[in-house]
């Protein structure tokens, strides 16, 4: 007994804090301000009393009503030992007054623990009115413990469905047809628990929707609307319908509306369709509107078209499409042809590159002059997308037009292709030498500098001394061997230097600040250093 107050009483010290979580006051019992009177033992001349009882679970009320009489009401909530609460587990009852779809009206809320002062015992006077309340506890954790109580006018439990009425308006003409547009006003009485909802919907199959306000109908032709209600115990009607017809208004308007069509998907090379093909079609009339849009798949019949229409069937397809106005213009019938392909399997092949390199030869093999490298490539499934070749360990550049190589010397060109799919072939590579000859001038380098790395001034960047677009190779951009009279001019050109490589792909961004700062440490434009690189080519150097 000792150990079970002791758990009792720390329940009640978290009682407090869990209260002011959840935002329950020490007042723990709420009705209509107007009739709701606060009661410790239930003792009261209510017409009816409803009692929920919980215990230990935390998913569950132990025992709840779910029906009751409307009017004057005794809530008993019992949360007690007695009750089978053998921890001191608080609980709550409460009146959810947030969602619109149950009643407002009685905004109870009792918090009850074993260990508080009325050993969880707690009464409260409430007037409950017909329809439905949603009733739960708000302690945290506590969420499955809820339900509904469905509250009716005296009698007993409402098992009436509600009756519904229905009733078409508009102008209309001598046969009887609404002329323009019909407009619909649906009713719902319920002597019981009342009228919760009313629906509605156009035509034998279209979806069930809340009616909410007066259903206006303008399409030309034939309709059917039906309807049913359902009360707040649940009940609902048999569904009624209401048939009437709508016609165009007198009109001059003698002309057929617009149409087009698009079709939309994913192509392959060929203009096909891959998996599927999406039709939209629309129609525009400037008189007395678009009244309906149709389609027919190939020789099919005619339907509505109310979508975009999808076509997987591989094969080719032909849809054809026609509107009417609301005067009877019906424009002519048009289609769109396609094709619908079965999505390819996967390209994993990567393409097929070839080197041919052609020019005037010496007797020794070497072209003469210059050599000419002329690339290609091949792919049978999705196609080549580019080719790439980089000269003697330069950046990989895009292939456009055959490449000439003037600089005497041996060469190795490297190349690759890329597919569509973005297979990339294993680089492969040709060798050859270009020995001097007459006829065709030398790249316009300012010097000739083949070292393997850039260097400026004597700093070694580690750099690789790559070829350019230019032909000429980096350190041959950047050699000047004219005075330097300030060391910011220098560092200006090497800047200028590096950035149109850094743009043209043969350096990258540590290699340009590689670069620039040797350019620094170099000192070449400041005093006792304003030769550049003069002493280098003229044999002066230590």
């Amino acid at each position: 007994m000792t150990t079970r107050r002791r758990g009792a009483s720390l329940w009640a010290a978290l009682v407090a804090a869990v209260a002011m979580v959840v935002g329950l006051t020490s007042a723990a019992a709420y009705g209509r301000a107007d009739d709701a009177r606060r009661g410790d033992g239930g003792r009261t001349a209510a017409a009816q009393v409803l009692t929920w009882k919980a215990g230990d679970p935390i998913d569950r009320y132990l025992e709840f009503p779910t029906t009751a009489t409307a009017g004057p009401t005794t809530i008993v909530f019992e949360n007690s030992t007695a009750t089978g609460n053998t921890t001191g587990m608080p609980h709550t009852l409460t009146f959810d007054v947030s969602d619109p779809e149950y009643n407002n009206d009685v905004p109870l809320n009792i918090l009850a623990n074993p260990g508080d002062a009325n050993g969880g015992r707690h009464t409260a006077e409430v007037t409950l009115t017909p329809g439905r309340y949603l009733f739960k506890c708000t302690i945290p954790g506590h969420g499955q413990m809820q339900g509904i109580l469905t509250v009716t006018e005296g009698g007993g439990e409402d098992t009436t469905a509600p009756e519904t009425t229905a009733k078409v308006e508009g102008d209309r003409n001598a046969d009887g047809a609404y002329v323009g547009q019909a407009t619909v006003t649906l009713g719902a009485t319920d002597a019981g628990s009342g009228v919760d909802r009313v629906e509605y919907a156009l035509g034998a199959d279209g979806p069930w929707q809340p009616y909410t306000v007066p259903v206006v109908v303008d399409t030309v032709g034939a309709h059917t609307l039906r309807h049913r209600a359902t009360d707040k115990a649940g009940n609902t009607s048999a569904e009624k319908s209401a048939a009437f017809s709508v016609v165009a208004r007198p009109t001059d308007d003698t002309t057929a509306p617009e149409t087009s069509a698009t079709v939309s998907g994913e192509r392959d090379d060929q203009g096909r369709y891959l998996d599927m093909a999406t039709v939209t079609v629309t129609a525009s009339d400037t008189g007395s509107g678009v009244n309906t849009i149709e389609y027919a798949l190939g020789d099919g019949a005619w339907q509505p078209y109310t979508a975009p229409v999808m076509v997987h069937q591989a094969g080719d397809h032909t849809v054809r499409y026609r509107a009417t106005d609301k005067a009877g213009n019906s424009a002519a019938v048009k289609s769109a042809a396609f094709t619908v392909v079965a999505q390819p399997d996967p390209d994993t092949t990567a393409p097929e590159a070839a080197a041919a390199v052609t020019g005037t030869r010496d007797s020794g093999g070497a072209y003469l002059t210059s050599a000419t490298v002329t690339l290609s490539a091949s792919d049978a499934e999705s196609g080549v997308e580019r080719i790439e070749y980089s000269l003697d360990g330069g950046p990989y550049l895009a292939y456009t037009t055959p490449v000439i190589v003037d600089r005497v010397g041996r060469h190795t060109v490297l190349y690759r292709a890329t597919d569509r799919a973005g297979n990339t072939s294993a680089a492969r590579s040709t060798a050859f030498t270009v020995a001097e000859g007459g006829g065709v001038p030398a790249p316009n380098c300012p010097e000739y500098d083949e070292r393997p790395t850039v260097f400026v001034g004597t700093v070694d960047t580690g750099v690789p001394n790559r070829m350019t677009n230019r032909r000429c190779a980096v350190n041959e951009l950047i050699e000047d061997e004219k005075d330097w009279s300030s060391h910011a001019l220098f560092l200006k050109h090497v800047d200028t230097v590096i950035d149109r490589l850094l743009a043209d792909g043969v350096i990258d961004t540590r290699e340009h600040r590689k670069i620039y700062r040797a350019a620094k440490e170099s000192g070449i434009g400041k005093p006792g250093q304003t030769e550049g690189y003069r002493d280098l080519f003229d044999g002066t150097a230590a």
